[in-house]
């Protein structure tokens, strides 16, 4: 109780005004989710500068185990580097495919027609499951935007096997700069903002457990 009857007054009516502001909007929220009852297979994209993208998707790789159902992941550009997600994602083998496809970042490998051909050979495997009727439930094409971005693939191509996924298949593409008509396509989009990064702040290197 506080010091006055005054103070437990305005106290009081603060309580009240926030339980009458808080019955109002779960009224709100349950109208809204009895109006939604739509379920599909979602075309989600990551995008943005800032960190998280990948770590975004994987999560929902999580969450799909943990409700039975089966997840494809596959990584352009980035190397068969261990990972802490894979040591995870191992443990899972009849639920998860984790296949790190690229060999490096670009001004690392200096070889465009040799990009170009790494990715054809990552996208087919992506276009297999994600056209796939039975086997997979996501399909996560973790840094595709990249690919996209640097012309190695059709971004037609892309629009139109994403546009072909059976009905209930989730498929998550990753990566900055993602393109525009990609972004339309999308039904699930989000731009990660950078605002503070160590590694350009504090000359912090990639770390074991939050990096990789």
């Amino acid at each position: 109780m506080s010091d006055t009857p005054d103070e437990d007054a305005q106290e009081a009516q603060k309580n009240a005004r926030h339980n009458a502001k808080m019955k109002a909007i779960q009224a709100t929220r349950a109208k809204m989710m009895a109006e939604r009852q739509v379920e599909k297979g979602l075309l989600i994209v990551h995008t943005g500068a800032g960190k998280g993208k990948t770590t975004a998707a994987l999560g929902m790789a999580c969450r799909m185990i943990g409700h039975g159902r089966r997840v494809s992941i596959i990584q352009f550009i980035k190397g068969a580097m261990q990972t802490g997600e894979k040591l995870v994602f191992d443990a899972f083998p009849d639920q998860v495919e984790f296949r790190p496809m690229g060999e490096g970042f670009t001004w690392d490998t200096q070889d465009r027609a040799r990009d170009i051909a790494v990715a054809r050979e990552a996208w087919e495997v992506v276009k297999a499951r994600i056209l796939d009727p039975d086997d997979w439930d996501m399909v996560i094409a973790d840094e595709l935007n990249i690919i996209l971005r640097y012309d190695y693939l059709p971004l037609r191509e892309v629009l139109d096997v994403v546009a072909a996924r059976p009905e209930g298949k989730h498929v998550v593409i990753t990566g900055r700069n993602a393109l525009e008509p990609l972004i339309e396509a999308a039904d699930l989009v989000t731009d990660m903002t950078q605002v503070k990064h160590p590694f350009r702040t504090h000359g912090v290197k990639a770390q074991a457990g939050v990096e990789f």
